[in-house]
């Protein structure tokens, strides 16, 4: 099994803790780097049932996401070679089909800050968020027609949209606790969000909940969920419980 549960690199600053990755049968778990610089996990597990936990305290800023609304966006031959990626189609991100409604849909749009602002807002406003509809095969195309995902399926709709106006885009997954908002209904979960290239760095979107956020603990980036899911078993396995925690400690 491989397992996404460490921060990324540049946030490993900000521990208060070891980030402690632990099981109840004594398996010896292995780090090593992926291709996007995310820290990735490796583990044999037997037959029968194990519990891993991953457990740490992590010190944030505290800052709301920012609105920087004058961004420009590049064109796409000024971009830099290694954001070129981030514009292609992938696993769940089509952008093949979703580019003539992306271009009908945004195309007067004013280009930068605006344009991606425009894309959040309709994915946030397309899709109906419920976790009982969950599917992991739903990809942004498919959530686009069926008008219901959860996290995951927001920010795969606003990323290929926003490939599809060649904004590059990439997926995102970490914490994302209840922190100075009103707690939302449910359990909590890992989140989703995605950043786009502007105006010379990556910046942060949420088309979940549309809205600045604090506490943001990023995990891992990728194409799409493909690349940064929490665990990839190969062979039989099952999840018989799956447990979040993100709360802010006081000081």
């Amino acid at each position: 099994m491989m397992l996404m549960l460490k921060l990324r690199p540049e946030r490993e600053k900000d521990l208060l803790s070891p980030q402690t990755i632990s099981n109840d049968r004594g398996l010896t778990i292995d780090d090593h780097v992926d291709i996007y610089g995310n820290v990735r996990s490796r583990v044999l597990l037997p037959t029968g049932v194990t519990t891993i936990t991953a457990d740490f305290m992590v010190e944030d800023s505290g800052i709301w996401d920012p609105a920087l609304p004058d961004l420009q966006q590049h064109r796409v031959e000024d971009l830099p070679n290694e954001v070129l990626t981030y514009l292609l189609a992938s696993r769940y991100c089509e952008v093949d089909l979703l580019v003539e409604d992306a271009w009908r849909l945004f195309g007067s749009t004013p280009e930068g800050w605006a344009r991606v602002a425009a894309i959040v807002k309709y994915a946030h406003e397309r899709i109906r968020f419920s976790y009982p509809e969950a599917l992991p095969t739903r990809t942004a195309f498919s959530a686009h027609a069926e008008r219901v995902g959860v996290c995951r399926d927001y920010a795969h709709l606003a990323v290929t949209l926003c490939r599809c106006m060649n904004i590059p885009a990439r997926y995102c997954t970490g914490y994302l606790g209840d922190i100075r908002i009103d707690p939302i209904p449910g359990p909590m979960d890992f989140s989703a969000w995605f950043e786009v290239y502007l105006g010379g760095a990556w910046r942060t979107f949420d088309a979940r909940h549309n809205k600045p956020r604090v506490g943001r603990i990023m995990q891992a980036w990728g194409r799409d969920a493909a690349d940064v899911a929490i665990s990839t078993a190969f062979g039989s396995a099952g999840l018989k419980q799956f447990d979040v925690v993100a709360e802010e400690v006081p000081d």
